[in-house]
């Protein structure tokens, strides 16, 4: 009876339809061809009107008599629909509702996400309206052009303005169109009027051409003019050029006048300068250049829209200045450092987003540290929480104290993306962290940092400030030119990134899903980006190249052959959520491969971002710290973990909700970091989603671990074709793993660890130890060919 129950109750749950009034796409095509037809059928009613308006006039206030005819094109009811919105309406400007409702309806019939349809309208309506005013200054002449509507506008504008004020109004009005909805400005206006202007000038300038005779014309034209000319009477001095004088007559030789000794400044000289040769490869690149261009990577997805600013929240106004505050702090400041005898010659406040810094000038004989040390004395009279004191400020003759605000302002991840400093940054990887003391937006480039460690406690602001860094490379960044790898061990924090797969992400072939969850999966991940990254020097060796810029560059002049294995390289960002439970889990699978990221993949654009609330020793190790030069320390509990982010103190000072201490090598400075909200990510993920991808999330190399190697016998006759040599490399190197052949021959990983386990078959190579390399059994090439003899 229990199973019949449940059945029922399955066949009800079918029968119930969800009432959508969301149009699909076969009522979208009704819809759109209905809207398409009757925008064309109004532009007819319309033009028929204007050449039959006086003789249907008669025939509107007989609607409902069937006998009575017009000669309207679409008879009574185009008279009467022309005769609402032409003569009682708009006038000529009425065509715009037409053409206006014909390309709503072909937007749905083709089924086009018409995303700027409202922005169309709303110009529509303006334009018409203008034009309706326009056309009425003529409506004493003909009553048509500007309709009623237009007449009437006109009548009252001119009633309060003038005509000269109504004419200043529409100019100002036509101005603004033109600027706004056209973005035509004054300079591009001239800047084609003189285009076209010396266009002109070298169309007229041209020379007129020079016909040149033949060189038969030439020997006629002279051998006319000689037999036509008389010849001319010699010289006496002509004559003795002529005359050859017998050679024992021959007069003694004159003496040759000596020349006159030259100026060597007077003597011109002609300098040629040999042209180097230019190499074959630089002349077929340049020819393909000049006859297609550079390489863009971004062509597949040459219509990618970069997010807009309006997907991000604004959160209040600016700062607001408590002068009472400031006073009372001040005081309070003055008065703590005057009873330990501390006397004070300046003082100066910069009021922050959420700190104040007051900037004192002790004077003459006070020695800093004693200042210092009063730390504590002043966050008591102050009565204020995360008192900081720097002393001195860097590059300022001056002691720092960072004193909290009452009221503190957040600093929105709009203001930070849209102020100058980010939209104008030269940098290859600009990220927007937040907003200094003095206010000025902070942008730094993790292409030069190059890797990142982020730690604080829970709740204190890292899922932000990641959030705020990946929106940052979201808003700069097209999805050709960065990949990001995600790491969540979490699960909840990174999920919303899952919706930019196939623009912005990056995964292992045969995963599934490209943000990472599964701690056995990271370790997959991070060896198959060790194995990008040896190949990606690969291919900068072949080229030439230094690093990933250079090398980019060369591609895209189109110097390096794509059938050679070359490409354009992206920039890949690994972020890791939790690096603290990573290490937990995988120790020193997970540690090694960072590690040797870290020290290596700078130079070929790979980059971490590595964020952990657990900062002690373990979890960020020697290593670690030793490689991730730039640090951000949000609030911690004890000033041990505060040595251990910063190498110094501070970050237990903080007040939290995104206060943070930003570090890359050198002073510590203290941020607000950028707000941005779970809905704000959602609505930029959903608005780069929404657009055209790639095929897949861009794949990394392939990675299976060792592990999968087993001491079962392999027949000989299904060895590698490449076993002998890979013999001789492992022999030669001692080093028995899939790498080192993958390094040498070249190879793929699955067919590197197929070689292995055929050496490890045929006694070269010792089982799987681990992280370690296997052992090697044969010692030289002799004990090589002798094993290999015996089979």
């Amino acid at each position: 009876m229990a199973k019949k129950k449940t059945r029922t109750k399955k066949s009800t749950a079918k029968k119930t339809k969800k009432i959508s009034l969301r149009p699909n796409r076969q009522q979208k095509v009704v819809l759109g061809s209905f809207f398409m037809l009757f925008g064309l059928a109004l532009m007819v009613a319309f033009v028929s009107f204007l050449l039959n308006w006086e003789a249907d006039q008669s025939t509107l206030t007989q609607f409902g008599d069937r006998e009575i005819e017009t000669k309207n094109w679409l008879s009574k009811f185009g008279a009467a629909i022309s005769d609402f919105f032409m003569y009682k309406g708009f006038g000529f400007a009425a065509f715009i509702l037409a053409i206006l409702i014909s390309y709503s309806g072909f937007n749905l019939f083709i089924g086009r996400k018409s995303t700027k349809l409202l922005n169309s309208w709303f110009w529509g309506i303006l334009v018409m309206i203008w034009l309706a005013i326009f056309f009425g200054f003529f409506a004493e002449t003909n009553s048509l052009m500007g309709g009623r509507i237009g007449f009437e506008m006109n009548d009252f504008l001119q009633d309060y303005l003038g005509f000269i004020g109504t004419v200043f109004l529409m100019v100002f009005l036509f101005i603004a169109y033109l600027s706004l909805r056209l973005k035509l400005t004054p300079e591009m206006i001239g800047g084609f009027l003189r285009t076209k202007k010396e266009n002109l000038d070298k169309e007229f300038q041209r020379e007129k051409p020079t016909f040149k005779e033949t060189e038969e014309e030439t020997d006629w034209r002279e051998k006319m003019t000689a037999s036509t000319k008389p010849e001319p009477e010699k010289t006496s001095e002509e004559i003795k050029l002529e005359t050859k004088p017998p050679k024992e007559e021959s007069p003694a030789p004159t003496p040759k006048p000596k020349p006159e000794k030259q100026d060597p400044e007077d003597v011109q000289m002609e300098v040629e300068t040999a042209k180097e040769e230019e190499l074959e490869e630089n002349k077929i690149s340049n020819k393909i250049v000049k006859d297609f261009g550079e390489f863009d990577p971004t062509l597949e997805l040459s219509n990618y829209k970069f997010p807009t600013l309006e997907l991000l929240q604004e959160y209040g106004g600016g700062i607001t200045v408590d002068q009472e505050e400031l006073e009372g702090h001040k005081n309070r400041i003055v008065e703590t450092l005057k009873n330990y005898k501390i006397e004070i010659a300046q003082i100066k406040a910069t009021v922050g987003p959420t700190v104040t810094l007051y900037e004192i000038v002790p004077e003459a004989g006070i020695r800093i540290s004693k200042i210092k040390n009063l730390e504590d004395d002043i966050a008591l009279s102050l009565s204020a929480l995360g008192i900081r004191i720097i002393a001195p400020i860097p590059g300022k003759g001056t002691i720092g104290i960072e004193v909290p605000n009452k009221n503190s302002t957040i600093v929105s991840m709009r203001s930070v993306i849209a102020s100058p400093k980010f939209q104008n940054a030269e940098m290859e990887l600009p990220m927007a962290l937040g907003k200094t003391i003095s206010n000025e937006t902070f942008v730094v480039d993790l292409a030069k940092m190059p890797h990142m460690l982020m730690a604080g406690a829970t709740g204190q602001g890292k899922s932000v400030g990641l959030n705020a860094i990946l929106t940052s490379l979201l808003y700069s960044k097209h999805p050709a030119e960065v990949k990001f790898v995600l790491v969540d061990p979490k699960k909840v924090e990174l999920t919303l990134f899952n919706k930019i797969e196939r623009h912005f992400l990056a995964k292992l072939p045969n995963n599934e899903e490209a943000i990472i969850t599964d701690n056995t999966k990271v370790i997959n991940t991070l060896n198959s980006m060790c194995i990008e990254m040896d190949e990606r020097y690969e291919l900068l060796k072949d080229a030439l190249c230094r690093n990933i810029k250079e090398y980019n560059i060369k591609f895209k002049a189109r110097k390096l052959n794509p059938e050679n294995g070359h490409k354009f390289l992206p920039y890949i960002v690994l972020v890791v959520d939790e690096f603290a439970d990573l290490i937990m889990t995988a120790g020193k699978e997970v540690e090694t491969p960072i590690a040797r990221l870290a020290q290596l993949a700078r130079a070929i654009g790979i980059h971490l971002i590595i964020a952990t609330q657990r900062p002690s020793v373990n979890v960020i190790t020697g290593i670690i710290k030793a490689n991730f030069p730039a640090r951000i320390a949000f609030r911690v509990t004890s000033k041990i973990d505060s040595r251990t982010i910063l190498d110094g103190q501070g970050a237990d000072q903080l007040i939290g909700r995104g206060d943070m201490l930003f570090t890359q090598g050198n002073e510590i400075k203290r941020l607000q970091c950028a707000f941005v909200d779970t809905p704000e990510v959602d609505k930029i993920t959903e608005f780069i989603g929404s657009q055209k991808a790639y095929p897949d999330a861009h794949l990394l190399p392939e990675y299976e671990g060792e592990e999968s190697g087993t001491g079962v016998d392999i027949d000989k006759s299904e060895r590698d074709k490449l076993f002998r040599e890979a013999a001789e490399v492992i022999v030669t190197a001692q080093q028995g793993s899939a790498s080192l052949l993958q390094r040498k021959l070249k190879l793929g990983y699955n067919r590197a660890g197929r070689i292995i386990d055929q050496l490890e078959a045929a006694g070269i190579v010792g089982p799987f130890e681990g992280s370690k390399a296997r052992q090697v059994l044969v010692t030289d090439f002799a004990a090589l060919d002798e094993l290999l003899n015996e089979e």
